[in-house]
């Protein structure tokens, strides 16, 4: 099936429904996979194509075919149409955000900020069309200039996850496209029209057909494609760990780029100088915001003896507040799938099993009816717990006591994972030294671990990431350039 620009164009209503491939600027497939509502079980949310790797293969020829044209472009006429179409974001926001809510499950508000997120995202890598990219260095040869310049690596493929479906494609497409290189993307298969709307933008803006490709389906088909294809120079994935690690190595085997953002179990220090319902508050908002639902939530909280007892009363306030409903309406959106719910009910259940207090929260819900999951927070676990120690993706954070700053920091950083990591302390010493020691990509004092500026560089260690390639800010584009050096003689 071929869908008209007609049939996509619509902006303020439920019209824009089925989500398509795109391939060489035409909107194709047979949209055959039903995404339902999370929040309301039978309601229809988005319809997309089952992607093959056939699909893959055309998508990037159209790619390699688009790129080299794209590249010549100068820059600032490259960042211009980067501009548009995140102002195009910005202009069809509302509508936008409520097929966000309906196919993911967040809250409007979230859903609005995350659209907001994307829009500024494209405008910011958009305006570096005017920054200079290279050097001029000196050369110990006489009548010699030293310049640097950056290139395109060509065709770049884009795996992104359903938590964050607008503003993730949107931090991978930018820098790549500014860079001058062409996409193939797969997006999420729970999230297809939050995809489906970035690429309507950018072709609205402008943007010449086949620089930026879109292929539906599942990772397993179309994401392995995207891995294999020997025109791919680089990939960009995020996503669980063992799927990243998977795809590392048939990148690797080929010795073409990767960059991986994988899973997170993220700790927070609480310490006893610290206020305990500014604590609870930070916390609540890392752990719960966002149904829990990011690579950057918090999970686990390291508390010491002389604020436990408080912090946990205010933990257990706050995490009421935080009551999951429908997204158009509720304070807390949906779980986005039963499988996730189910995992969700698990991992609470399974603790509870072994000795965890559960004090918050009824967990018993049917999976088949609105996967409404509320926050829940337990005690009494051992350090090495699974509910402690593997990441979860839901409202659920473990709370643990240490005697002292020391004992909290080892514990923080005794993960496989090193994404973000937090502290709350009036003390100076103490977040200085935290900064300066814990093992994580991102630092939070005070603050929640989930929610950073698209200025700065984001990226974790261990089992979270690559740790070579940094995501947003200028030095997300580094994955998707490659150095040259020109010695020029007179």
């Amino acid at each position: 099936m071929t869908s008209t620009a007609t049939d996509l164009s619509a902006g303020t209503d439920r019209q824009l429904i089925t989500a398509l491939h795109l391939i060489n600027g035409e909107w194709l497939g047979e949209a055959d996979t039903e995404r339902m509502n999370p929040a309301r079980p039978g309601e229809l949310a988005a319809l997309s194509p089952s992607g093959t790797a056939a699909d893959v293969g055309a998508a990037t020829t159209a790619a390699a075919a688009a790129q080299p044209a794209w590249a010549a472009l100068p820059a600032p006429a490259r960042g211009a149409i980067l501009m548009t179409a995140g102002n195009l974001l910005l202009e069809r926001q509302a509508a936008i955000a409520e097929d966000l809510v309906r196919e993911e499950g967040k809250t409007l508000a979230e859903a609005k900020g995350e659209v907001k997120r994307a829009s500024d995202v494209l405008r910011f890598f958009g305006s570096l069309g005017w920054a200079a990219t290279g050097e001029v260095l000196p050369s110990g040869l006489p009548d010699t200039t030293i310049t640097t310049r950056r290139e395109a690596l060509g065709v770049v493929g884009l795996i992104t996850p359903w938590n964050f479906p607008i503003a993730i494609p949107a931090w991978k497409s930018a820098p790549a496209l500014i860079s001058g290189n062409a996409v193939v993307i797969k997006p999420a298969e729970l999230t297809p029209l939050s995809a489906t709307h970035l690429a309507r933008a950018l072709q609205d803006a402008g943007l010449p057909a086949g620089v930026f490709n879109v292929v539906h389906g599942k990772g397993r088909v179309v994401g392995d494609a995207l891995a294999r294809d020997p025109r791919i120079a680089g990939l960009s994935f995020t996503g669980s760990t063992a799927v990243g690690l998977g795809l590392q190595e048939i990148l690797n085997a080929r010795r073409a780029r990767v960059q991986l953002e994988m899973g997170g179990k993220n700790g927070v220090l609480v310490l006893d100088d610290a206020d305990p319902r500014k604590a609870a508050k930070v916390v609540a908002a890392g752990a719960f915001g966002l149904t829990g639902q990011a690579c950057t939530a918090t999970s686990r909280v390291y508390v010491t003896p002389g604020i436990r007892a408080a912090f946990l009363d205010a933990l257990t306030e706050e995490a009421a507040a935080y009551t999951p409903g429908d997204g158009l309406e509720a304070a807390m959106g949906a779980v986005v799938s039963p499988q996730q719910f189910e995992q969700n009910q698990a991992a609470v259940r399974s603790a509870v099993d072994r000795g965890a207090v559960l004090l918050t929260g009824a967990h018993d819900g049917d999976p088949a009816g609105p996967l409404f999951f509320p926050p829940a927070v337990l005690t009494g676990l051992a350090f090495d717990d699974a509910a402690v120690t593997e990441e979860i993706f839901g409202p659920v954070v473990a709370v643990l006591e240490v005697p002292d700053y020391e004992a909290g920091l080892a514990a923080i950083n005794d993960s496989r994972y090193g994404l973000t990591a937090g502290i709350c302390t009036d003390s100076l010493a103490f977040s200085t030294d935290f900064a300066a020691r814990a093992q994580a990509g991102v630092i939070k004092v005070n603050r929640p671990t989930a929610g950073l500026d698209l200025n700065v560089p984001f990226g974790g260690v261990k089992d979270s990431s690559t740790n070579t390639f940094r995501e947003q800010g200028k030095s997300a584009l580094d994955f998707f350039t490659w150095g040259k050096t020109v010695y020029t003689g007179v």
